[in-house]
């Protein structure tokens, strides 16, 4: 039997019988497409592969059709130089280029462990591979070696799911030697999540100066309380104290010594003797003691809460207005920047008021005064989220400013409907009153009123309707004098400032300018544009950052802008809105606890 495939050939055709070539012809070909009736494409898939696979292995176990052999710690690999020089470029660079290594039967390679080479060897002739916390960091330096991604990745998976407190130094410090960046991220957040467990084992006695201090500088250190992380420094200290006391300061210096407990920081702290030795500690002591009697008004990376204590430092934007001559608003809200969220606090009383003054004190807020010529003062008590009175101002004003100066509270100028005023009134938290100091050398309307290096500065403001000036006032209370410093720039009036890192801030005006003035060397210098002109806009520091908060435009409108300027790096950024359009508002930051931020 003949089996013909092709096109069916007409026998009645004439030239079938005349030519015995047709006769002859088992195929017919049709030049026409074939169809999938006519096709089968047949494929064992991937059991085809494994099977060559198996094949292979054998041969490589019977030393069948094997062309060299692979020495590793005096013991031998036969193997296949094509099988090799497929899985891996470092045998295929070998074998294939002109290396006295392509000629020869026996080749040595050094730097490798035998069992390693052998798990190898099982990988590219099986495809599998057996890693165990025995053989793991062999077999990474081998598939390194061989330029195996597949092998290493397996492995760097590996330790991923092996994390220990006692052992996740040592693999970030592995990760970190064969620039595995994944696996040296889940190793920092896994020690800045289990710091208290880690610092508690001798690996972390074994860290470098910069390494531990990557760690405690960090806000992402989940703690129960600053004591862990203090305690924690100071045993890795102890462990080598003859060379590591000179580094003592260096890393105490991220440690939050002004977040310990005042009596543990005074038993504990102060009453360690390296420490007392150590005259380079005595200014990071002198703040914290500082910072336990003036609260929020030191302010510095070491005051900055860990978020992970549940507390963080938000921005509380107080009343405000969203136009000129429209109603006042009632809402107290903070702002968290680290997160974006905004949340609601106790209504701001009376808030029929407008141009009022709003300053922190310690961890309160104070709103003194307001339109018109209002001698009210509440205290907002962040602890318990109520406003309460507190005594009265002596003399009514609204449109002046107020700064804390060595923990006291200083209200500044203002208008009386009638006259600017130069007059400045100092309250005492303890006392519960008012007394007036010496007056300004230049009676002004909202002006800015910050304090920086013990010292308070009045800067700019309106000596009356038509005029601004440009004069910066200073007032040193260790001799209750006013005296006249290097004058801003620009005169204007409805301008805020903040101080940071003994460093004077001011936006507003109506200008799109921040100018910083250094109070110590008496100069100003303009540092950065922001992106829209305003005037009245809140100003705060939070975070190492400063925010300036809406703000009134030029067409009377308020804005709902948020600007955040970072001196470290001279970025400028635009931040989300605020949930409504405000000026004329009081801005301050303080320490709010919120439970879940806690671990």
């Amino acid at each position: 039997m003949v089996l013909i495939l092709g096109r069916r050939i007409n026998r009645d055709d004439s030239h079938f019988h005349d030519s015995p070539i047709t006769k002859r012809k088992v195929f017919e070909i049709d030049q026409k497409p074939l169809t999938t009736q006519e096709v089968y494409d047949f494929s064992l898939g991937s059991s085809h592969a494994e099977t060559i696979l198996e094949m292979l292995n054998e041969f490589r176990s019977s030393r069948l059709f094997t062309d060299v052999v692979i020495s590793v710690e005096g013991r031998e690999f036969p193997c296949h130089r094509a099988i090799l020089s497929s899985c891996s470029s470092y045998f295929k660079a070998m074998f294939c280029n002109d290396h006295r290594e392509s000629r020869e039967m026996l080749v040595e390679i050094n730097g490798i462990h035998a069992e390693a080479m052998d798990q190898f060897l099982q990988y590219v002739y099986t495809g599998r591979v057996r890693i165990t916390t025995d053989n793991v960091q062999y077999l990474f330096e081998t598939s390194s070696l061989f330029q195996i991604s597949a092998i290493r990745e397996a492995c760097a998976k590996f330790l991923e799911e092996q994390l220990d407190p006692c052992n996740c130094l040592g693999i970030q410090k592995f990760a970190d030697t064969h620039s595995l960046k994944s696996l040296h991220s889940k190793c920092r957040g896994f020690c800045l999540q289990k710091f208290s467990e880690i610092a508690q084992h001798e690996e972390f006695l074994g860290l470098e100066k910069d390494e531990l201090i990557d760690y405690v500088s960090s806000d992402d250190l989940v703690i129960n309380k600053e004591e862990t992380v203090y305690e924690s420094v100071m045993r890795w200290v102890y462990h080598d104290m003859e060379r590591r006391r000179s580094m003592m300061k260096e890393v105490l210096t991220h440690v939050r010594l002004p977040l310990l407990h005042p009596n543990y920081f005074v038993q504990t702290v102060e009453g360690d003797q390296l420490i007392q030795n150590s005259s380079e500690c005595y200014q990071l002591l002198h703040e914290a003691r500082r910072y336990h009697v003036l609260g929020n008004e030191m302010m510095s990376s070491r005051t900055r809460p860990r978020r992970s204590t549940g507390y963080s430092e938000v921005i509380v934007v107080v009343g405000g207005c969203e136009r000129v001559g429209g109603f006042n608003l009632p809402y107290t809200e903070c702002y968290d920047p680290m997160t974006g969220e905004w949340k609601s606090l106790a209504k701001l009383p009376e808030f029929t008021k407008s141009e009022y003054a709003v300053c922190a004190l310690r961890n309160d807020i104070l709103v003194t005064g307001g339109r018109i010529n209002s001698r009210d003062v509440w205290m907002y008590n962040s602890q318990l989220n109520i406003w309460m009175r507190v005594a009265c101002l002596n003399k009514g004003r609204w449109r002046h400013k107020m700064a804390v100066l060595l923990g006291k509270l200083y209200a500044v100028g203002g208008y009386d409907g009638v006259n600017r005023l130069n007059s400045v009134e100092c309250y005492d938290s303890f006392s519960n009153r008012w007394i007036e100091v010496e007056p300004l050398k230049e009676a002004v309307s909202s002006p800015a009123v910050v304090s920086c290096v013990s010292k308070l500065f009045v800067i700019g403001g309106g000596p009356d309707d038509n005029t601004c000036s440009d004069k910066v006032q200073c007032y040193d209370p260790t001799i209750s004098t006013w005296l006249l410093r290097a004058p801003i720039p620009i005169a204007k009036r409805c301008i805020t400032a903040v101080a940071l890192n003994n460093l004077i801030y001011v936006a507003g005006g109506l200008t799109k300018s921040i100018y910083c003035y250094d109070p110590v060397e008496d100069y100003w210098m303009h540092i950065v544009n922001t992106f829209s002109r305003q005037e009245s806009c809140g100003m705060s520091v939070c975070n190492g950052k400063i925010y300036v908060l809406g703000g009134r435009k030029e067409t009377g409108e308020a804005s709902d802008t948020i600007t955040c300027y970072d001196p470290a790096t001279g970025i400028i950024t635009a931040m989300a809105a605020m949930p409504r359009s405000v000026s004329y508002h009081g801005c301050v930051t303080i320490h709010r606890y919120n439970e879940k931020y806690r671990p």
